[in-house]
């Protein structure tokens, strides 16, 4: 019996070429499977309160407030969009802080999709928040059609980012809202020292452990060139979104940034 001739190894330039591209729904499909557990421990559980507090600057937990006068902004069952929903944390939450609301869930990687769903049903969720795959840049929505649109640690990662901060503010109605959290690098003073440690060395190096040493490294380096808030909100400003306001999380390792469709001139 003839033994099997060996598997080629593949090398060089066409190794690089199976490797998926940094940022694609490709790569997080890789990292999918570890993706909540390595947040959780390089955040400190931090970026479960930063979704909190964003759905409460929209005004959505109503299912806190019962007592209180509801946001007008919104109505009665708003129809809200988590963009780069990945594995559905933010979707979830919204869900639970706005009964009344329809969520859609959308996400470029099919396996973040895949835990979403799997959350979802958990937590018998998957009857008001709807998946589906989709790009920031050409998203699957008419104009105005949506109440409020969020994207949580996505927007770093979209190719042409302002492309897609035109597709949201195309498809929230005027009047709606628009919220965006994203992570940053405090770039003064002893915290910010720490920030960065902790961002260049700590997270890669625990992401090579726990996920990829690659996607983990870009993860760091897409973190460490986004824009500062300040210039990020001018971005948003020239490309259809009126800023009603940017909160720094956690000293600005996280900021909140807050905005509505702005209005034709």
């Amino acid at each position: 019996m003839t033994a099997p001739l060996p598997s080629p190894r593949v090398s060089g330039i066409a190794a690089i070429a199976t490797q998926p591209a940094l940022g694609s729904g490709e790569m997080f499909d890789r990292i999918a499977p570890r993706y909540d557990f390595v947040n959780r421990l390089l955040s400190l559980g931090l970026d479960q309160r930063w979704r909190r507090k964003l759905v409460r600057a929209l005004g959505l937990d109503i299912a806190r407030r019962r007592n209180s006068t509801q946001a007008a902004w919104f109505g009665e069952a708003p129809r809200i969009l988590d963009i780069a929903t990945g594995t559905g944390d933010l979707a979830i939450e919204i869900a639970r802080a706005c009964p009344g609301a329809s969520v859609i869930g959308l996400d470029p990687s099919p396996g973040m999709l895949a835990i979403a769903k799997h959350k979802l049903s958990e937590r018998g969720l998957s009857d008001r928040v709807s998946l589906a795959q989709g790009d920031a840049q050409h998203l699957p929505y008419r104009n105005c059609e949506i109440d409020a649109a969020t994207i949580a640690f996505g927007i770093r990662n979209v190719p042409d980012r302002a492309l897609g901060l035109r597709e949201i503010a195309r498809v929230v109605r005027p009047g709606g809202r628009i919220a965006i959290l994203e992570l940053g690098e405090p770039r003064r003073g002893v915290l910010g020292a720490a920030a960065r440690l902790h961002c260049h060395h700590v997270v890669p190096r625990l992401g090579a452990l726990l996920g990829g040493s690659r996607e983990y490294r870009y993860l760091q380096t897409s973190v460490e060139a986004f824009p500062e808030p300040e210039v990020f909100a001018k971005i948003m400003a020239e490309n259809g979104l009126e800023v009603l306001g940017v909160t720094q999380l956690t000293f600005g390792v996280c900021n909140l940034y807050i905005a509505t469709p702005a209005e034709e001139p």
